[in-house]
């Protein structure tokens, strides 16, 4: 059995985001896993980020001023010395704990709610989530948080055509892209496709019925169904500015799709194509490797 921890963002306890929270809560526990919810509205969780976080933040500094905030230095610091605000540390403890992270919420202005981006911004430290003290990122076999699958549940008010290929709103894959590629394959988690709950501004009592099923169908498969075939930074499809190499893609692939793997059955360093000898790439572009990714790499989220 699995240890799976559930975030809630939605303010009203009597909403779809509530109910379908419980649902998983509820169905995990009776497929014998254990769950640990993180409801942030019921928490009161303080969303922004500040110096409040980071304790010993400028102690001892000579200047008068005392020293300027840096995010992602100051947050590192603390993450390392064990001096991260308690609610903080608190929350890495519960996604240390966890086999698999599920992000409940609703879509408002095609992001998540603030109080859950705030949630992102404060818990996934550098040294925790990212940064040189800890092994490169976009690899789920070694990332930080490598070994834990990831599931986002949305509810959408627009109806699933918005979000189609055509859909004025774009696909709902990209723009779900920062959190499924910018967050947990970032960070290592292995990130499944979203369950998404459409039309829900209007939407009768007979319609959650069959969304719940649809839900409970996903819950069951967690842990085996077939997760995003994002591809590895350290797997040899990208060079050292971080451009997918040439011919590592099928052709006339574009976009966000350049960095998913051509076959969906393959996952991460699995793909043939990441394999292509040196003549495909560009005239002296070398890929990427695990040994080779520079403790200094810019890649930083925070500064």
């Amino acid at each position: 059995m699995k240890k799976i921890l559930v975030v809630s963002a939605h303010p009203e306890p009597r909403s779809l985001n509530a109910a379908l929270t419980t649902f998983a809560v509820d169905h995990l526990r009776a497929a014998g896993h254990e769950v640990r919810l993180s409801d942030l509205y019921a928490m009161k969780w303080k969303p922004t980020v500040d110096v409040d976080d980071y304790p010993d933040h400028g102690l001892n500094h000579s200047s008068q001023e005392g020293r300027r905030l840096h995010v992602m230095r100051d947050s590192e610091e603390a993450t390392l010395t064990g001096r991260l605000a308690p609610d903080i540390a608190a929350e890495q403890e519960k996604i240390r704990w966890s086999d698999a992270l599920i992000l409940q919420f609703p879509m408002w202005w095609f992001s998540t709610p603030a109080i859950l981006k705030g949630w992102i911004d404060r818990v996934f430290t550098s040294g925790f989530g990212y940064g040189p003290e800890v092994p490169p990122p976009y690899d789920d076999s070694g990332s930080a948080l490598a070994g834990r699958r990831a599931l986002l549940s949305v509810t959408l008010g627009a109806r699933e055509t918005a979000f189609s290929d055509r859909g004025i709103h774009g696909r709902l894959t990209d723009v779900l892209h920062p959190l499924q590629h910018g967050l947990f394959w970032f960070t290592g988690m292995t990130p499944l496709e979203p369950f998404a709950v459409y039309g829900t501004d209007h939407m009768p009592a007979e319609r959650y019925a069959p969304a719940r099923e649809a839900y409970a169908r996903r819950l069951d498969a967690l842990f085996t169904e077939t997760p995003v075939p994002f591809r590895s930074l350290t797997g040899g499809d990208y060079d050292h500015d971080m451009r997918l190499l040439p011919g590592r893609e099928r052709p006339g692939t574009a976009g966000l799709d350049l960095h998913t793997h051509t076959d969906p059955h393959k996952h991460t360093h699995e793909d043939p194509l990441s394999r292509a000898p040196a003549s495909a790439s560009a005239p002296g572009a070398q890929p990427v490797t695990r040994a080779s990714v520079n403790p200094s790499y810019p890649l930083d989220p925070t500064v």
